[in-house]
């Protein structure tokens, strides 16, 4: 009786649990993760935005705001009101698609925007590459294959703090620890309240991982 009881429990998941799970999935939404990664460079990080005034540092900000998370919020809220998605979850592979598509335009053009600013360091401009390479590569994936957009995110956070350990001068080993725990927590949030599996989860780390390291290499 004893086993029985407790081989129940386990399998089920505290309500607490999944509604701490469901909070960090919208915390570090996908679209959210290049946003606290752009905060980091131009405010937190020592070496890169020295000697920047502060009207180019919010610009920068407002520059990735505005092109990589409010254009495709709203296109995503048409693409619902217009019929064209069935949810703005993106259960469907036909609705990643379509989101994809009209991402991986915004994007670019928020790469295009950084490497031609020559008031922004170039940082920016491999941070948006990688972001955009990501965005490609989980895009071709999806027609095969279903990969956590999360773990993307998540992946292509380790791996610029990857990068930026090997390529800045500055010490960036804490907040190279804190990126661990964060993609620690959005890929258990997932695994918890989603319907994707581990093949996913790993499928999107290694996506935005990869993505960065080939973006710095070919800007670097």
């Amino acid at each position: 009786m004893m086993s029985s009881v407790s081989t129940t429990t386990a399998v089920h998941t505290s309500p607490v649990i999944k509604a701490l799970a469901n909070s960090f999935s919208w915390i570090f939404h996908p679209l959210f993760i290049g946003l606290y990664m752009c905060l980091y460079i131009v405010y937190l990080q020592p070496d890169y935005f020295i000697g920047v005034s502060k009207i180019t540092r919010l610009q920068t900000i407002l520059i990735y705001i505005v092109n990589s998370i409010f254009f495709p919020l709203i296109s995503l809220l048409l693409c619902k009101a217009l019929g064209f998605i069935d949810s703005i979850y993106l259960k469907t592979r036909k609705d990643r698609i379509l989101l994809y598509t009209i991402c991986m335009i915004y994007f670019f053009w928020n790469f295009y925007v950084f490497k031609n600013k020559g008031d922004i360091p170039s940082v920016m401009a491999i941070m948006t590459l990688g972001i955009f390479l990501a965005t490609a590569i989980a895009f071709i994936a999806n027609i095969y294959f279903k990969i956590s957009m999360h773990a993307t995110g998540a992946g292509g956070l380790i791996g610029f703090f990857t990068v930026l350990l090997y390529t800045s001068p500055a010490v960036v080993s804490i907040p190279f620890a804190f990126a661990v725990l964060i993609t620690g927590i959005i890929c258990t949030s997932r695994l918890l309240v989603s319907d994707h599996n581990m093949a996913d989860i790993i499928g999107g780390l290694v996506t935005g991982f990869i993505s960065q390291w080939i973006a710095a290499w070919f800007l670097g």
